[in-house]
């Protein structure tokens, strides 16, 4: 028989608004850390033209971002694609004036950070390992000497007024070493800290992590000393669990999270690296929870189309290709 004259289709809008619903206590608001212009596209092949890469950051700047991380000052043989970063702070500081000067970019060593102090940077970020195997791979040096190339960097930093962050990798697990202890990263992100960097950012850079996991770690550095207002999370969605594991750590008090436009990213020394935690997939979720960011997601979700035209593929954020229609 046929279902033709009882089956209607129910028309949908594109998008149906997020309802703000949540069960548990959550932090009334939320800064979003956006490093899709930098560790975003550090591992793309094919060079991205420095006024694309500027077009993007001013984009997501007009979009609310508050902290936008431009790019690396590395020694371009070990990341090619961030080799105009020089020109390219250099054109945003003549675009966007002090807005430019106040966007982090990552300084490896001093070399780094004399580069940054040349432009009137305000804000740095150094990238240290809780693994000795990453620290030789990404570093070149061992997981000790890391520190002693960081200190006097981020002492200069320090004393010449600059904000520094310190971004700690493989905390939930290393590629070649495996599981990661707690107490290990702990004791690496401690030692950062007390270097002088005012936020700790925590990377599941191969995204292994689950949310009990994450907990635990936050925890952990609770008992030494270190709340979650200096704790960042830096999720990468490998294994889809980004945002359960940005939801734990909502949980227990983090306001602070690492996300890159369109999911963008990965790491060169890393290849089970894959994808960052798409900034509207995070959008999306805070925004059903309540929680102010004080991003437009429409316009972040407009410059990661863009993007994904310029590097000719489609964006792998689950929202992004859902509110664009792609």
């Amino acid at each position: 028989m046929s279902t033709a004259n009882t089956e209607q289709r129910v028309a949908l809008p594109m998008t149906v608004p997020a309802q703000a619903i949540t069960a548990v206590p959550m932090p009334e608001a939320v800064t979003i850390y956006e490093v899709g212009p930098r560790d975003g596209l550090q591992n793309e092949k094919a060079v991205v033209p420095v006024e694309v890469k500027a077009e993007m950051i001013t984009r997501l700047l007009d979009a609310g971002l508050p902290i936008i991380e431009a790019t690396s000052f590395v020694h371009p043989r070990w990341v090619p694609q961030l080799a105009d970063a020089a020109e390219l702070m250099g054109l945003l500081v003549d675009r966007l004036g002090d807005a430019a000067r106040r966007m982090p970019v990552l300084v490896p060593n001093e070399k780094g950070l004399d580069r940054a102090l040349e432009l009137g940077l305000e804000h740095v970020a150094v990238f240290g390992s809780s693994t000795e195997t990453f620290a030789q791979k990404n570093l070149n040096r061992s997981y000790d000497e890391q520190f002693a190339m960081f200190s006097p960097t981020v002492r200069r930093a320090r004393d010449a007024g600059m904000d520094v962050r310190g971004y700690l990798s493989m905390c939930f697990g290393d590629p070649w070493e495996g599981a990661v202890e707690i107490d290990a990263v702990v004791r690496a992100g401690v030692r950062l800290l007390e270097m002088g960097a005012g936020q700790l950012s925590l990377g599941d850079t191969i995204g292994v992590a689950t949310a009990g996991h994450v907990q635990a770690m936050v925890a952990a550095f609770g008992a030494a000393g270190v709340g979650p207002e200096r704790i960042a999370m830096h999720f990468h969605d490998t294994y889809g669990q980004a945002l359960a594991n940005t939801h734990a750590a909502l949980q227990v008090g983090i306001t602070t999270f690492d996300a890159s436009a369109g999911g963008l990213g990965g790491c060169p020394y890393a290849k089970s690296a894959t994808g960052n935690l798409a900034t509207e997939d995070l959008l999306w979720m805070l925004q059903g929870l309540g929680i102010e960011t004080g991003v437009d997601l429409d316009a972040v979700v407009a410059t990661s189309t863009f993007m994904a035209g310029q590097l000719g593929r489609p964006s792998t954020s689950a929202v992004v290709r859902a509110l664009s229609g792609a």
